[in-house]
């Protein structure tokens, strides 16, 4: 029996499959959407509870047994970024293994655990005990992975960056709210807090958060109000090593490490920054941080909707690094005048947000789909080292050097990683075929043996439709391939 492409003007009787694959590749469907924002919501909480303490642990640290040492203090803080960095990986790879959702929960009690542990310490060296708990339950790499499942390549960059959004207006959030839930609850009432939120993100993973063996939200294409059955179950074939070999991934990775660092490694200098440049005490922080945050979101989307919609995800990207390290130089320039601060926070920010939501979509769509969790477990575990890196070298250059050698530290990183990104091969822009079925087939093993094909990025194969929606890099799919597989013949 021939295959040929739905909607081939040889084959015009079912025009059907060219308007579905229209339809699902022009919007976001239902279920992507729900899969966005409920695992917006569990980053949200889970980030909330690591930033609240930020802007008060160290003034609750002397109350403590053994807080008058300001390194165990920084140890307590840095601590879960630590143990997130080490565990990343085999989170990520059980994801694979085992399935995301399981992983997620599971490392959503460990993160509950440390934070109880954490609540009830009287002692430096049991709150950096709870605080290893918490960074222990690594789940970033199985949450992403999950957004990558559920979502089709051409809306990832826009769901990663909703993800970052809810991020940094947690950040945000936590900078306005630390001060008066400490003074009103105490710290052990935070802690306990933060424990709480980790128990109602679990309720979202269960009771919200689509079921993983759903497609990229592909079977949001209805009929007679109910969603078309999808084959989604991932393919095996790729391994860690593959993903440690290959050199976009290793690129990507030396990204986020260094965007981290920088990051952590500035914001040792810039509140105080804030505070002798504009007199603003540490709980006026917020009115600076809150507005250029809700500012550089509102001026990072654009950019991104029209670099996919164009094909120029590279020039946004290379743009946005360069940003960055033109912001390192005028912070070392400029960190003595409060409006250059604010104005270069804002920068600092729209870079910062475009690559964070750039980044990880990049890692989904390089590494191999049986190794999403693999290849994001390495991601999460360079950034989470980053994050420790970053505020353990900025906070020794800012003490044996200065505040301007701290962002010359930061130009140096970040020309690095614009030399590395300008050599890097960008995956091309995405679209949908749709392949017509002849006959009956096995949906999850096509499924299985599509995705292996050449240049294709994800595959919804829905028997009652007749179809296969493959997504695929626009020039660079085996067509010939895909066919030969739907048809079991050359």
């Amino acid at each position: 029996m021939k295959f040929s492409p739905a909607g081939d003007p040889a084959n015009p009787a079912n025009p059907e499959p060219d308007r579905l694959a229209a339809t699902l590749d022009d919007r976001m469907s239902r279920l992507e959407i729900r899969a966005s924002l409920s695992l917006a919501s569990l980053f949200a909480l889970r980030m909330f509870g690591l930033f609240l303490i930020l802007p008060v642990f160290a003034i609750h640290a002397v109350h403590l047994s053994g807080g008058d040492s300001q390194f165990l203090v920084g140890l307590a803080l840095g601590a879960y970024g630590l143990t997130q960095g080490v565990l990343q990986i085999p989170f990520g790879m059980a994801s694979d293994r085992w399935g995301r959702k399981p992983v997620i929960v599971f490392g959503l009690l460990l993160f509950a655990a440390g934070s109880f542990v954490a609540a009830m310490a009287t002692s430096i060296e049991m709150t950096i005990v709870g605080r290893c708990i918490q960074g222990a339950g690594a789940i970033s790499a199985a949450v992403v992975a999950l957004a990558a499942d559920l979502t089709r390549d051409q809306h990832r960059t826009k769901v990663m960056a909703l993800i970052g959004a809810s991020i940094g207006l947690t950040f945000a959030m936590s900078l306005m709210l630390a001060p008066a839930l400490y003074r009103t609850i105490g710290m052990d009432g935070m802690f306990t807090l933060i424990g709480v939120l980790a128990f109602a993100a679990i309720g979202i993973v269960i009771a919200v958060v689509p079921s993983e063996s759903l497609a990229a939200g592909l079977g949001a294409a209805q009929e007679g109000g109910r969603e078309a059955p999808a084959a989604v179950l991932r393919a095996d074939g790729a391994s860690l090593g593959d993903v440690l070999r290959n050199p976009d991934l290793l690129r990507l990775n030396f990204g986020i490490f260094a965007l981290h660092a920088v990051q952590m490694a500035m914001f040792v200098v810039v509140p105080v920054a804030l505070v002798n440049s504009g007199h603003l005490p540490v709980e006026a922080h917020w009115k600076v941080y809150l507005p250029v945050v809700l500012v550089s979101f509102a001026l990072m989307m654009p950019p991104i909707i029209v670099a996919e919609r164009r094909g120029q995800l590279k020039r946004l990207f290379i743009a946005a690094v360069a940003l960055m390290l033109a912001v390192q130089a005028g912070f070392a320039l400029w960190l003595d005048h409060l409006p250059a601060v604010i104005a270069l926070l804002t920068g600092f920010f729209i870079a910062f947000n475009i690559l964070e939501a750039t980044l990880p979509s990049l890692v989904t769509k390089i590494a191999p789909v049986s190794a999403r969790g693999t290849a994001i477990g390495v991601y999460n575990t360079t950034q989470a080292l980053g994050l420790f890196a970053g505020g353990a070298i900025g906070g020794l250059i800012a003490q044996h050097g200065g505040n301007v050698e701290v962002f010359v530290f930061g130009i140096v990183l970040i020309a690095l990683w614009l030399v590395v990104s300008i050599g890097m091969n960008f995956p091309g822009q995405v679209t949908s075929r749709t392949l017509k079925l002849g006959s009956a087939c096995d949906a999850v093993a096509l499924r299985e043996r599509l995705v292996l094909v050449r240049g294709v990025c994800d595959v919804v194969v829905m028997p009652e439709q007749g179809i296969a929606v493959l997504t695929v890099f626009a020039g660079a799919w085996d067509e010939q391939a895909a066919l030969r597989t739907i048809g079991g013949e050359a």
